[in-house]
């Protein structure tokens, strides 16, 4: 009696990813980025074309009405319709002390004989009005009509040059190079008797001449087939 014992040729391994959904997912994450990069950059260039102005609060004396970083919205008005209540982004007068924009409430406006206009603020969380008398020199000026909390983060980072090339600058080369990648492989020609793995399909077996001329699909003629050990016949006991 005859044992043989056959090795099955070793296949590709199942557990490995296919191509064409390697292919898929980091299609689908470019995609993601791409959309999520144009949505920040709308939001961000929005309040502009919309005649709006945008500040980022870095300080807390407006607290319990507008917290430290976030972000308000300004839209100018004419000076002479200020009025006690409003909520505006000024630069103080030089000999103030104050070198950069407040943001407070004001909560008093005058007129003088001149016919020039006069005002008072004070932040929401101190105690006692701002210790100076100011008007302003333009002709409008910006009233905060909307708050959007913790924004205020990103406007400060994106004030950063060094910051800004990072946040835009490197999904943008990200998107530049996975085009390019794209590119190459679209113009690289398949391979003979190879159908495309973007679909998940594996290559097409090669043909085998049989008897006769005729090719058989499945078989590889140029490869020897797997060798199949045989055992010697076990001696009578």
């Amino acid at each position: 009696m005859r044992t043989t014992r056959t090795t099955r040729p070793a296949g590709p391994s199942t557990d490995a990813p296919r191509p064409g959904i390697v292919r898929r997912v980091v299609s689908a994450a470019l995609t993601t980025l791409i959309v999520v990069a144009t949505v920040a950059g709308l939001a961000y260039l929005a309040p502009s074309v919309l005649g709006y102005e945008r500040y980022a609060i870095t300080g807390g004396s407006m607290s319990g009405s507008i917290e430290k970083y976030s972000l308000v919205l300004g839209k100018r008005v004419p000076v002479d319709q200020l009025a006690a209540g409003d909520v505006i982004t000024y630069l103080p007068p030089p000999d103030s002390g104050v070198s950069t924009l407040v943001t407070h409430r004001i909560v008093d406006a005058t007129t003088d004989e001149a016919g020039v206009r006069h005002f008072v603020t004070q932040g929401d969380a101190n105690p006692d009005p701002d210790p100076w008398l100011f008007s302003l020199d333009e002709g409008t000026q910006p009233v905060v009509s909307h708050v959007v909390p913790h924004v205020g983060h990103v406007v400060i980072a994106l004030a950063d040059r060094e910051t800004r090339m990072l946040l835009l600058g490197v999904p943008a080369a990200l998107i530049a190079l996975a085009s390019l990648v794209e590119l190459v492989r679209a113009l690289l020609p398949a391979g003979p008797g190879r159908r495309r793995l973007d679909d998940g399909i594996v290559p097409e077996p090669p043909s085998v001449p049989a008897p006769g001329g005729r090719a058989l699909p499945g078989s590889d003629h140029s490869r020897p087939s797997p060798a199949v050990p045989v055992l010697p016949e076990p001696a009578p006991a």
